[in-house]
């Protein structure tokens, strides 16, 4: 039986709108290693035991027991280690947040769910068991019900979620909030517009600021330059692609808006150390 086939036992019809599961059983089921791909819905892991680790856009993380990872809609990640581990796992949509019970205002409170937060998040003992028994009470309904009691799931997930912003810290803890705010818009840009925005100006315009204003800002909140991001974006878009698609090199490169071939092949060799060619090989036989 192939793995997408026992899937089906554990996730329900409407799995596109929300699903959850246990990580151990999950694992056993999918073909490791994950290339990298864009995630259209949240996803959010949290561990009773053992270790995970994933690369989200262009940083790897590792939690421990009683610590969340979470996958922001839009955002590129994979995994590749079998960790040994406990947990559960959410993939959701927004609809899951605003439907009955909340309001789309109720999503800026989670920052978490942004491109730009924190994906980590750790939780003290108290919080822990909470969240706990939170996740086993929504599993519990989702397997017997699917989506069926909507509300039931709704509420608990909403209070999920309320628990974990309680003890949420952000990635940047500086007092610079202009520069903070600057990068974070740049941030949620470089994902809607990588594959036709490549200039630092391009988005200096946009958040009607000068380039220099904007280099200063990015670089000092996260240490690394607009150019570099704009840089890793393209390579990790080039990943996606790489991995999903069946285009040739030099189409991906036209797809990520470079149309000279020659200088994407050298970008994304200085980014990864390999060539497109050699990193669709290297999934190819994994």
């Amino acid at each position: 039986m192939q793995p997408e086939q026992k899937l089906d036992t554990i996730l329900k019809s409407d799995f596109g709108k929300f699903f959850i599961v246990e990580v151990e059983k999950l694992i056993r089921l999918i073909k490791l290693p994950v290339p990298p791909i864009r995630s259209t819905t949240h996803t959010l892991i949290y561990l009773t035991d053992g270790e995970a680790v994933m690369t989200i856009g262009s940083e790897t993380y590792k939690i421990f027991k009683n610590e969340c990872l979470v996958v922001p809609a839009g955002q590129v990640y994979s995994f590749s280690n079998v960790d040994e581990n406990h947990g559960y796992l959410c993939n959701f949509h927004n609809d899951i947040i605003i439907g009955k019970f909340g309001k789309n205002e109720l999503l800026k409170d989670f920052e978490f769910l942004r491109v730009w937060g924190n994906p980590r998040i750790s939780l003290d003992k108290q919080t822990s068991k909470f969240v706990r028994r939170l996740l086993k009470r929504i599993l519990l309904d989702y397997s017997e019900n699917g989506l069926m009691n909507l509300d039931i799931i709704q509420s608990y997930f909403i209070a999920l979620l309320c628990e974990l912003n309680r003890v949420y810290k952000p990635v940047s803890v500086s007092t610079q909030t202009n520069a903070v705010g600057i990068t974070n818009r740049f941030r949620e840009l470089l994902v809607d517009r990588i594959k036709t925005s490549h200039r630092v100006t391009d988005y200096a315009s946009e958040l009607n600021i000068t380039p220099n204003h904007l280099n200063k800002a990015v670089r000092k909140i996260t240490g690394k330059s607009p150019t570099k991001w704009i840089d890793e974006a393209i390579v990790l878009e080039a990943k996606v692609l790489l991995y999903q698609s069946s285009l040739s090199i030099s189409e991906i490169a036209t797809e990520v808006g470079l149309l000279d071939a020659s200088y994407f092949s050298r970008l994304f060799k200085k980014q990864e150390g390999i060539t497109p060619l050699a990193f669709r090989k290297m999934i190819e036989t994994s």
